[in-house]
Protein backbone atom coordinates (compact mmCIF):
# COMPACT_ATOMS: atom_id res chain seq x y z
CA UNK A 1 0.00 0.00 0.00
CA UNK A 2 1.48 3.34 -1.07
CA UNK A 3 1.72 6.15 1.47
CA UNK A 4 0.17 8.37 -1.20
CA UNK A 5 -3.15 6.62 -0.70
CA UNK A 6 -3.46 8.47 2.61
CA UNK A 7 -2.60 11.94 1.33
CA UNK A 8 -5.28 14.61 1.62
CA UNK A 9 -5.64 15.82 -1.95
CA UNK A 10 -7.14 19.20 -2.78
CA UNK A 11 -7.05 21.63 -5.69
CA UNK A 12 -5.28 24.62 -4.14
CA UNK A 13 -6.23 28.27 -4.35
CA UNK A 14 -4.47 30.12 -7.16
CA UNK A 15 -3.27 33.54 -6.00
CA UNK A 16 -2.86 36.50 -8.32
CA UNK A 17 0.39 36.57 -10.25
CA UNK A 18 3.31 38.33 -8.56
CA UNK A 19 5.53 39.28 -11.53
CA UNK A 20 9.28 39.31 -10.94
CA UNK A 21 9.96 41.79 -13.75
CA UNK A 22 10.37 45.54 -13.21
CA UNK A 23 8.59 48.52 -14.74
CA UNK A 24 5.11 47.01 -14.60
CA UNK A 25 1.62 48.27 -13.87
CA UNK A 26 0.31 45.82 -11.29
CA UNK A 27 -3.47 45.89 -11.10
CA UNK A 28 -4.18 42.22 -10.43
CA UNK A 29 -4.17 41.56 -6.67
CA UNK A 30 -6.12 44.49 -5.17
CA UNK A 31 -3.15 45.87 -3.29
CA UNK A 32 -3.29 49.47 -2.15
CA UNK A 33 -1.14 51.67 -4.45
CA UNK A 34 -0.22 53.98 -1.57
CA UNK A 35 2.22 53.25 1.27
CA UNK A 36 1.13 52.48 4.84
CA UNK A 37 0.67 55.31 7.31
CA UNK A 38 3.96 57.14 8.11
CA UNK A 39 3.85 55.84 11.69
CA UNK A 40 4.55 52.34 10.37
CA UNK A 41 7.93 53.46 9.05
CA UNK A 42 8.78 54.91 12.45
CA UNK A 43 8.09 51.53 14.08
CA UNK A 44 10.30 49.81 11.51
CA UNK A 45 13.12 52.31 12.02
CA UNK A 46 13.11 51.95 15.79
CA UNK A 47 12.37 48.26 16.25
CA UNK A 48 14.73 46.40 18.59
CA UNK A 49 15.83 43.29 16.70
CA UNK A 50 16.72 41.58 19.96
CA UNK A 51 13.00 41.06 20.57
CA UNK A 52 12.95 38.55 17.75
CA UNK A 53 14.61 35.93 19.96
CA UNK A 54 11.52 35.93 22.18
CA UNK A 55 8.09 34.57 21.41
CA UNK A 56 5.46 37.24 20.72
CA UNK A 57 2.44 37.79 22.94
CA UNK A 58 0.11 34.86 22.12
CA UNK A 59 -2.90 37.01 23.02
CA UNK A 60 -1.74 39.84 20.71
CA UNK A 61 -3.03 42.28 23.32
CA UNK A 62 -1.52 45.46 21.88
CA UNK A 63 -3.26 44.87 18.54
CA UNK A 64 -6.47 43.48 20.00
CA UNK A 65 -6.82 46.44 22.36
CA UNK A 66 -6.16 48.92 19.57
CA UNK A 67 -8.79 47.25 17.40
CA UNK A 68 -11.29 47.22 20.26
CA UNK A 69 -10.81 50.94 20.76
CA UNK A 70 -11.06 51.69 17.04
CA UNK A 71 -14.22 49.65 16.46
CA UNK A 72 -15.85 50.33 19.86
CA UNK A 73 -16.14 46.73 20.99
CA UNK A 74 -14.70 44.69 23.85
CA UNK A 75 -11.26 43.09 23.42
CA UNK A 76 -12.77 39.65 23.93
CA UNK A 77 -14.92 40.26 20.85
CA UNK A 78 -11.84 40.30 18.59
CA UNK A 79 -9.82 37.53 17.00
CA UNK A 80 -6.64 38.30 15.04
CA UNK A 81 -4.73 36.22 12.54
CA UNK A 82 -2.17 36.22 9.76
CA UNK A 83 -4.29 37.99 7.18
CA UNK A 84 -8.03 37.54 6.80
CA UNK A 85 -7.32 34.24 4.99
CA UNK A 86 -5.94 32.81 8.23
CA UNK A 87 -8.90 34.20 10.16
CA UNK A 88 -11.50 32.78 7.76
CA UNK A 89 -9.72 29.43 7.62
CA UNK A 90 -9.81 29.23 11.41
CA UNK A 91 -13.49 30.20 11.37
CA UNK A 92 -14.27 27.42 8.87
CA UNK A 93 -12.48 24.93 11.09
CA UNK A 94 -14.26 26.18 14.21
CA UNK A 95 -17.85 26.67 13.10
CA UNK A 96 -18.58 24.62 9.98
CA UNK A 97 -18.84 21.15 11.46
CA UNK A 98 -22.36 19.93 10.75
CA UNK A 99 -23.34 17.41 8.09
CA UNK A 100 -25.33 20.08 6.25
CA UNK A 101 -23.94 22.10 3.36
CA UNK A 102 -22.47 25.48 4.06
CA UNK A 103 -23.64 28.12 1.57
CA UNK A 104 -21.75 30.73 -0.41
CA UNK A 105 -22.22 32.37 -3.83
CA UNK A 106 -21.15 30.72 -7.07
CA UNK A 107 -19.22 33.86 -8.08
CA UNK A 108 -17.20 34.86 -5.05
CA UNK A 109 -13.81 34.61 -3.36
CA UNK A 110 -12.32 31.41 -4.75
CA UNK A 111 -10.69 30.35 -1.49
CA UNK A 112 -14.02 29.35 0.10
CA UNK A 113 -14.41 26.07 -1.76
CA UNK A 114 -10.72 25.29 -1.19
CA UNK A 115 -11.11 25.57 2.59
CA UNK A 116 -14.29 23.52 2.42
CA UNK A 117 -12.44 20.78 0.53
CA UNK A 118 -9.36 20.74 2.74
CA UNK A 119 -11.46 20.55 5.92
CA UNK A 120 -13.94 18.11 4.34
CA UNK A 121 -16.87 20.49 4.83
CA UNK A 122 -19.88 19.83 2.59
CA UNK A 123 -20.88 22.94 0.64
CA UNK A 124 -23.33 24.28 -1.90
CA UNK A 125 -22.69 27.25 -4.15
CA UNK A 126 -25.70 29.53 -4.56
CA UNK A 127 -26.01 31.26 -7.95
CA UNK A 128 -25.97 35.04 -7.95
CA UNK A 129 -28.65 36.76 -10.01
CA UNK A 130 -27.90 37.84 -13.57
CA UNK A 131 -26.72 41.22 -12.27
CA UNK A 132 -24.43 39.51 -9.72
CA UNK A 133 -26.57 40.15 -6.65
CA UNK A 134 -27.47 37.88 -3.75
CA UNK A 135 -31.08 36.76 -3.46
CA UNK A 136 -31.65 36.36 0.30
CA UNK A 137 -34.42 33.82 -0.29
CA UNK A 138 -31.76 31.42 -1.60
CA UNK A 139 -30.22 31.34 1.89
CA UNK A 140 -33.43 30.44 3.69
CA UNK A 141 -32.81 26.70 3.49
CA UNK A 142 -31.30 24.26 6.00
CA UNK A 143 -27.54 24.79 6.07
CA UNK A 144 -24.39 24.32 8.13
CA UNK A 145 -23.29 27.94 7.87
CA UNK A 146 -23.10 30.89 5.49
CA UNK A 147 -20.27 33.07 4.21
CA UNK A 148 -20.02 35.76 1.55
CA UNK A 149 -17.99 38.91 0.98
CA UNK A 150 -19.56 42.35 1.11
CA UNK A 151 -18.68 44.01 -1.22
CA UNK A 152 -18.45 40.79 -3.15
CA UNK A 153 -15.24 39.69 -4.81
CA UNK A 154 -14.62 39.67 -7.70
CA UNK A 155 -17.74 41.64 -8.67
CA UNK A 156 -17.43 44.62 -6.30
CA UNK A 157 -21.19 44.60 -5.67
CA UNK A 158 -22.27 45.93 -2.26
CA UNK A 159 -25.32 44.43 -0.56
CA UNK A 160 -27.46 46.36 1.92
CA UNK A 161 -27.54 45.85 5.66
CA UNK A 162 -31.25 45.09 5.32
CA UNK A 163 -30.48 42.16 3.03
CA UNK A 164 -27.81 40.84 5.40
CA UNK A 165 -30.15 41.14 8.35
CA UNK A 166 -32.82 39.25 6.41
CA UNK A 167 -30.39 36.35 6.03
CA UNK A 168 -29.42 36.54 9.71
CA UNK A 169 -33.04 36.46 10.84
CA UNK A 170 -33.67 33.38 8.73
CA UNK A 171 -30.63 31.51 10.09
CA UNK A 172 -30.53 31.71 13.90
CA UNK A 173 -28.98 28.23 14.13
CA UNK A 174 -26.08 28.88 11.72
CA UNK A 175 -22.96 31.01 11.98
CA UNK A 176 -23.14 33.72 9.32
CA UNK A 177 -19.77 35.18 8.27
CA UNK A 178 -19.52 38.45 6.36
CA UNK A 179 -16.13 38.95 4.72
CA UNK A 180 -15.62 42.72 4.66
CA UNK A 181 -12.17 42.86 3.06
CA UNK A 182 -13.27 45.79 0.86
CA UNK A 183 -15.80 47.54 3.08
CA UNK A 184 -13.68 50.67 3.57
CA UNK A 185 -13.97 51.71 -0.08
CA UNK A 186 -17.55 52.92 0.05
CA UNK A 187 -19.56 50.36 1.98
CA UNK A 188 -21.31 50.35 5.33
CA UNK A 189 -20.09 47.69 7.73
CA UNK A 190 -22.55 45.29 9.30
CA UNK A 191 -20.75 45.61 12.66
CA UNK A 192 -23.82 47.33 14.22
CA UNK A 193 -25.76 44.10 13.68
CA UNK A 194 -23.52 42.37 16.23
CA UNK A 195 -25.67 43.87 18.98
CA UNK A 196 -28.64 41.82 17.75
CA UNK A 197 -27.09 38.60 16.38
CA UNK A 198 -24.84 36.37 18.45
CA UNK A 199 -24.20 34.16 15.40
CA UNK A 200 -22.71 36.94 13.21
CA UNK A 201 -18.96 37.03 12.53
CA UNK A 202 -17.50 40.04 10.68
CA UNK A 203 -14.05 39.64 9.09
CA UNK A 204 -11.81 42.49 7.94
CA UNK A 205 -8.19 42.97 6.90
CA UNK A 206 -5.32 45.46 6.90
CA UNK A 207 -4.23 44.27 3.45
CA UNK A 208 -6.40 46.56 1.33
CA UNK A 209 -7.47 49.83 2.89
CA UNK A 210 -4.54 50.05 5.32
CA UNK A 211 -1.84 49.22 2.73
CA UNK A 212 -0.33 46.39 4.77
CA UNK A 213 -0.79 43.28 2.60
CA UNK A 214 2.86 42.38 3.17
CA UNK A 215 2.43 42.26 6.95
CA UNK A 216 -0.58 39.93 6.92
CA UNK A 217 -3.05 41.23 9.50
CA UNK A 218 -6.64 40.07 9.58
CA UNK A 219 -9.25 40.15 12.29
CA UNK A 220 -12.76 39.03 13.13
CA UNK A 221 -15.28 40.73 15.38
CA UNK A 222 -18.16 38.82 16.87
CA UNK A 223 -19.88 37.87 20.09
CA UNK A 224 -17.68 36.95 23.02
CA UNK A 225 -18.85 33.36 22.69
CA UNK A 226 -17.88 33.06 19.02
CA UNK A 227 -14.44 34.58 19.62
CA UNK A 228 -13.77 32.28 22.56
CA UNK A 229 -14.51 29.24 20.41
CA UNK A 230 -12.13 30.52 17.71
CA UNK A 231 -9.36 31.16 20.22
CA UNK A 232 -9.81 27.68 21.68
CA UNK A 233 -9.13 26.22 18.23
CA UNK A 234 -6.27 28.61 17.53
CA UNK A 235 -4.50 27.76 20.79
CA UNK A 236 -4.91 24.08 19.94
CA UNK A 237 -2.96 24.61 16.70
CA UNK A 238 -0.51 27.51 17.02
CA UNK A 239 -0.44 30.00 19.88
CA UNK A 240 2.08 32.37 18.31
CA UNK A 241 0.56 33.43 15.01
CA UNK A 242 1.40 37.17 15.07
CA UNK A 243 5.01 38.37 15.28
CA UNK A 244 6.29 41.28 17.41
CA UNK A 245 6.81 43.70 14.54
CA UNK A 246 3.45 43.09 12.94
CA UNK A 247 1.63 43.59 16.24
CA UNK A 248 3.35 46.94 16.81
CA UNK A 249 2.80 48.21 13.29
CA UNK A 250 -0.81 47.10 13.24
CA UNK A 251 -1.63 48.81 16.52
CA UNK A 252 0.18 51.99 15.54
CA UNK A 253 -1.46 52.43 12.13
CA UNK A 254 -4.91 52.37 13.73
CA UNK A 255 -4.07 55.66 15.43
CA UNK A 256 -3.75 57.56 12.16
CA UNK A 257 -7.37 57.90 11.13
CA UNK A 258 -6.64 60.96 8.99
CA UNK A 259 -4.16 59.10 6.77
CA UNK A 260 -6.55 56.15 6.50
CA UNK A 261 -9.37 58.43 5.34
CA UNK A 262 -7.09 60.21 2.87
CA UNK A 263 -5.72 57.01 1.34
CA UNK A 264 -9.11 55.34 0.87
CA UNK A 265 -10.56 58.62 -0.36
CA UNK A 266 -7.98 58.86 -3.14
CA UNK A 267 -8.77 55.32 -4.26
CA UNK A 268 -12.51 55.99 -4.27
CA UNK A 269 -11.98 59.14 -6.35
CA UNK A 270 -9.76 57.32 -8.85
CA UNK A 271 -12.26 54.45 -9.04
CA UNK A 272 -15.11 56.76 -9.94
CA UNK A 273 -13.01 58.43 -12.64
CA UNK A 274 -12.02 54.99 -13.95
CA UNK A 275 -15.67 53.99 -14.24
CA UNK A 276 -16.31 56.96 -16.53
CA UNK A 277 -13.29 56.23 -18.71
CA UNK A 278 -14.05 52.51 -19.00
CA UNK A 279 -17.62 53.33 -19.95
CA UNK A 280 -16.35 55.65 -22.67
CA UNK A 281 -14.27 52.75 -24.00
CA UNK A 282 -17.38 50.57 -24.18
CA UNK A 283 -16.82 48.44 -21.07
CA UNK A 284 -19.71 47.44 -18.83
CA UNK A 285 -19.48 46.51 -15.17
CA UNK A 286 -21.47 46.30 -11.92
CA UNK A 287 -21.29 49.40 -9.76
CA UNK A 288 -18.20 48.71 -7.65
CA UNK A 289 -17.85 49.78 -4.04
CA UNK A 290 -14.45 48.13 -3.68
CA UNK A 291 -10.93 48.99 -4.85
CA UNK A 292 -11.41 47.18 -8.16
CA UNK A 293 -13.75 47.13 -11.15
CA UNK A 294 -15.15 43.94 -12.69
CA UNK A 295 -15.38 44.86 -16.35
CA UNK A 296 -16.34 43.20 -19.62
CA UNK A 297 -16.58 44.46 -23.18
CA UNK A 298 -19.46 43.26 -25.36
CA UNK A 299 -17.31 43.30 -28.52
CA UNK A 300 -13.96 41.95 -27.32
CA UNK A 301 -12.79 38.72 -25.71
CA UNK A 302 -11.61 39.27 -22.14
CA UNK A 303 -8.94 36.58 -22.36
CA UNK A 304 -7.37 38.23 -25.39
CA UNK A 305 -7.44 41.68 -23.74
CA UNK A 306 -5.80 40.14 -20.68
CA UNK A 307 -2.97 38.68 -22.76
CA UNK A 308 -2.42 41.87 -24.75
CA UNK A 309 -2.27 43.93 -21.55
CA UNK A 310 0.23 41.46 -20.12
CA UNK A 311 2.42 41.87 -23.22
CA UNK A 312 2.49 45.58 -22.36
CA UNK A 313 3.50 44.76 -18.75
CA UNK A 314 0.05 45.66 -17.42
CA UNK A 315 -1.34 42.95 -15.14
CA UNK A 316 -5.04 42.55 -14.36
CA UNK A 317 -6.91 39.45 -13.11
CA UNK A 318 -8.69 37.01 -15.40
CA UNK A 319 -10.48 33.73 -14.65
CA UNK A 320 -11.42 31.25 -17.35
CA UNK A 321 -14.47 30.11 -15.39
CA UNK A 322 -18.19 29.84 -16.16
CA UNK A 323 -20.15 33.11 -15.90
CA UNK A 324 -17.03 35.26 -15.51
CA UNK A 325 -14.75 34.27 -18.41
CA UNK A 326 -15.56 37.50 -20.24
CA UNK A 327 -14.67 39.73 -17.30
CA UNK A 328 -11.47 41.35 -16.11
CA UNK A 329 -10.95 42.41 -12.51
CA UNK A 330 -9.01 45.64 -12.56
CA UNK A 331 -7.48 46.92 -9.33
CA UNK A 332 -7.68 50.67 -8.86
CA UNK A 333 -4.13 51.99 -8.91
CA UNK A 334 -2.74 55.50 -8.88
CA UNK A 335 -4.09 57.97 -11.47
CA UNK A 336 -0.83 57.53 -13.39
CA UNK A 337 -1.16 53.74 -13.44
CA UNK A 338 -4.78 53.96 -14.54
CA UNK A 339 -3.86 56.30 -17.39
CA UNK A 340 -1.32 53.75 -18.65
CA UNK A 341 -4.08 51.13 -18.53
CA UNK A 342 -6.52 53.32 -20.47
CA UNK A 343 -3.91 54.14 -23.13
CA UNK A 344 -3.17 50.44 -23.55
CA UNK A 345 -6.85 49.56 -23.76
CA UNK A 346 -7.38 52.21 -26.43
CA UNK A 347 -4.59 50.64 -28.49
CA UNK A 348 -5.91 47.11 -27.98
CA UNK A 349 -9.47 47.99 -28.89
CA UNK A 350 -8.26 49.87 -31.97
CA UNK A 351 -6.41 46.73 -33.10
CA UNK A 352 -9.69 44.79 -33.02
CA UNK A 353 -10.06 41.09 -32.38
Amino acid sequence: MSWENNVRRVVPYTPGEQPKVSDIVKLNTNENPYPPAPCVQKILDNFDNARMRLYPDPNAEILVNALAETYHVKPNQIFVGVGSDDVISMAFLTFFNSERNILFPDVTYSFYDVWADVYKIPYQTVPLTEDFRINPDDYKIPNGGIIFPNPNAPTGVLESLDMIEEILRANPDSVVMIDEAYIDFGGVSCLPLLEKYENLLVIQTFSKSRSMAGMRIGFAIGSEKLIKYMNDVKFSINSYTMNHLTLLCGAETLKDAEYFKSSTGKIIETREQAKKKLSELGFVFPDSKSNFIFASHPDYDAGKIFQKLKERKIFVRYWNKPRINQHLRITVGTPEEMQKLFSALEEILAEGQ
